[in-house]
Parts: structure tokens; C-alpha cells; sequence
């Protein structure tokens, strides 16, 4: 697919209702597409869309062996309710070990270097090892989550993985997002409803007051434009695909 191709993709799918989106990805890119879930409210109701389409489109998730216990919860509960099988990525445990022994088992909150190095061994290396045979990918992000994802369209190509990149969610609101979790009774994080809109790994995630930037509790000790793991910065282009 070419740039040109994905951009004309993003105008034709901007207003589409997200079904559509997901029906148009799984039958355009067969078994080279899958679902990321974080477990997150978004990734959920992705999830549901998906299993309600093609219960065979892989569905996975990272495993950072750092994970709340609700979490690990949900993904047994959404596992048997949709009837699919979510496919589970785990960090190499040397690259673990070796980076825990040298810098401690909290490093995180010594540095943004530390953060990130953390970030990479636990949730970017399982990740390319998901993405592993794939040519898109599908994720939960939507445009009004942080000021590092305002410039966020529908289709996309992800130039960190070489691949296009599909959020179905991207110009929906909060509302939306909970009024559809709600109307169709899909499962979700406890943790939501004590203050946790964003929920990422344990040590590295606090609840947030109403009014707060909904993921002003990840990482709460970096500035907001620092506030990524990695997963979705976006790199500077490189030429056609």
C-alpha cells in the first residue's frame, strides 16, 4: 500500500461507522491483521466487534508480568464471553532479569531513560514478535485521549512496525465509548469505575481526579508530551511503502 493509497483511505473511512471499518480491514487483509488489546474500554469494545465479525481475526495482548490482578480477570472473562481464544505475549525473562538486577525492580521512576528502557523489554519486543507475519494492525486509540494523539486518523501507517495501522475509534468521544460498553454489556476493568480511565501497568498507573486529562495517572511523574511507551510515537516518514 502506498501513502497515497492510506491517505485516501483515512478520508474515505473518517466518518464510517466503526463496524465497517473493522469488516473492510478483516476481509482486505485476511490472517495478516489483528486486534492489540490493552484491555482497556476501547480495545474492548474492538473486541466485541470484532469476535462478532470474524470470531478467527487474532486478538492479542502484552503480558509485562506487571499487569493489576483486574486485568488479568479480564481477559479470562472476555476470553470465554466472546468465545475466542486472546493470544498472550510475554517479555523475554533474561532481558528482565538482566535489566532489573543492574537498575532495580522500580527503575522507572529514576529516569525517563530508565521508563522507556522498561517500556521496550516489557512491551515493544513482545511487540514486534506479535507483529511477527502481519501487514495491519488494529488498536483502541481515539484522538481526545492525549495531546500526543490529536493528530490521529482512521488509517494510518505505523513507519516504527511497517505496517497500516487501523483505529476504528479515533474521532469518538468518552461518551460514546461508555454508552456503547454499557448498551451492549461488554465486559471491562473494574478499575474504571475507581478512577482509572487509563490503565497500563501496575507501578507505573494512578487513579485521576474528574476534570483530569484521562491518562494523566500513567506515568504521572513525566511531563504530558513524554507520555508514551512507545507503541504509538510517530516516526518521521521514510518513503513510499
Amino acid at each position: 500500500m502506498t501513502r497515497e493509497e492510506i491517505k485516501e483511505l483515512a478520508i474515505r473511512f473518517k466518518d464510517s461507522e466503526p463496524k465497517e471499518i473493522i469488516s473492510w480491514v478483516i476481509n482486505r487483509f485476511g490472517d495478516k491483521v489483528a486486534l492489540s488489546s490493552s484491555l482497556g474500554a476501547e480495545d474492548q469494545i474492538l473486541t466485541e466487534m470484532v469476535a462478532g465479525i470474524n470470531k478467527n481475526t487474532t486478538v492479542f495482548t502484552l503480558d509485562t508480568a506487571r499487569l493489576f490482578p483486574e486485568t488479568y480477570d479480564l481477559i479470562d472473562r472476555t476470553s470465554k464471553k466472546y468465545k475466542i481464544k486472546i493470544k498472550v505475549y510475554f517479555p523475554d525473562h533474561n532481558e528482565v532479569e538482566e535489566m532489573v538486577n543492574k537498575k532495580g525492580i522500580n527503575l522507572f521512576y529514576d529516569s525517563i531513560e530508565n521508563r522507556k528502557e522498561c517500556c521496550k523489554i516489557r512491551k515493544l519486543d513482545p511487540l514486534k514478535r506479535a507483529f511477527s507475519g502481519l501487514d495491519a494492525w488494529i488498536c483502541g486509540l481515539r484522538a481526545d485521549q492525549s495531546v500526543t494523539r490529536k493528530d490521529l486518523e482512521v488509517v494510518e501507517w505505523d513507519e516504527n512496525n511497517g505496517l497500516v495501522k487501523i483505529n476504528p475509534l479515533a474521532f469518538w468521544s468518552e461518551k460514546e465509548v461508555w454508552d456503547y460498553i454499557k448498551d451492549n454489556s461488554i465486559p471491562y476493568n473494574p478499575l474504571h469505575d475507581k478512577k482509572y480511565p487509563s490503565i497500563g501497568c501496575l507501578p507505573c498507573t494512578n487513579p485521576v481526579e474528574p476534570g483530569d486529562d484521562i491518562r494523566a495517572g500513567r506515568w504521572w511523574w513525566e511531563n504530558p508530551e513524554t507520555k508514551e511507551c512507545g507503541l504509538h510515537e510517530k516516526q518521521p516518514a521514510q518513503g513510499k511503502q
